[in-house]
């Protein structure tokens, strides 16, 4: 990510004027930098997925209020209970599916795009699953605005994935399951990766789950903090902290 660093240090001793006309650049700094100290600096290695999160303007992902904030190192809400996750955690999962050029991926719980946004620079298709249809429309209408093609934004309980198009090389869950959900794992191509948190509300942990042979492989990776994943094989409500 030597050009993201590099914006960096051209910039580090220059003071921007302020106004509407230097927000853009003002934002391409915050991204690079986030690449920087959030996740080259905490691990992420894969260059495809860091040159992805240094593309992807995630301050059109999240409310006009909390714009100035999109490239902080935490969560924002994005209304309806539901929120972005932390850049750090987007880059991670993404990088633990290991995700190839030809992959077709599934993300259950898209929100308002944003991973989505991530993987359609990596990967060749993205199917993305979304319960609340106003979340669903806003992140079909940027994600085209933006020219990503190669995502299909449906509305639906996303704990059934979505069997028409699988199987998936990989599935990202961006919402925490009691477990994972039945369906997902058996929407796995061979040799695909199903990354998920699965707890309840008092935390969870990011699992990896990779289908060998008929047979799934588990590993537990960090502990997390998500909203709940509403659904038929998820939780049937929200938690109050939401």
């Amino acid at each position: 990510m030597r050009v993201c660093v590099s914006l960096i240090e051209r910039t580090a001793h220059v003071r921007l004027p302020t106004g509407p006309q230097f927000n853009e650049y003002r934002f391409s700094v915050e991204r690079a930098r986030m690449v920087r100290d959030q996740l080259v600096a905490r691990g992420i290695n894969n260059d495809r997925v860091l040159v992805a999160m240094g593309r992807t303007p995630r301050h059109l992902f999240v409310p006009p209020e909390t714009r100035a904030h999109a490239y902080d190192d935490g969560p924002l809400p994005i209304g309806a209970g539901q929120t972005i996750s932390q850049p750090f955690i987007v880059a991670l999962m993404t990088q633990l599916i290991l995700p190839m050029p030809n992959d077709r991926v599934l993300e259950v719980g898209c929100g308002s795009g944003y991973q989505a946004a991530v993987l359609a620079e990596i990967v060749r298709e993205v199917i993305g699953l979304e319960r609340i249809g106003d979340l669903a429309l806003q992140a079909e209408a940027l994600l085209h605005k933006l020219g990503h093609a190669n995502v299909d934004i449906h509305i639906r309980d996303g704990t059934e994935g979505y069997a028409p198009a699988a199987p998936y090389d990989a599935i990202i869950v961006s919402a925490a399951a009691p477990e994972a959900p039945e369906p997902l794992m058996g929407q796995l191509a061979e040799g695909g990766r199903l990354v998920v948190p699965v707890g309840d509300e008092t935390g969870q942990v990011i699992e990896r789950i990779t289908r060998r042979h008929g047979r799934f492989e588990r590993e537990r990776m960090i502990e997390v903090r998500f909203v709940p994943l509403i659904g038929r094989y998820g939780f049937k409500k929200s938690w109050g902290w939401e």
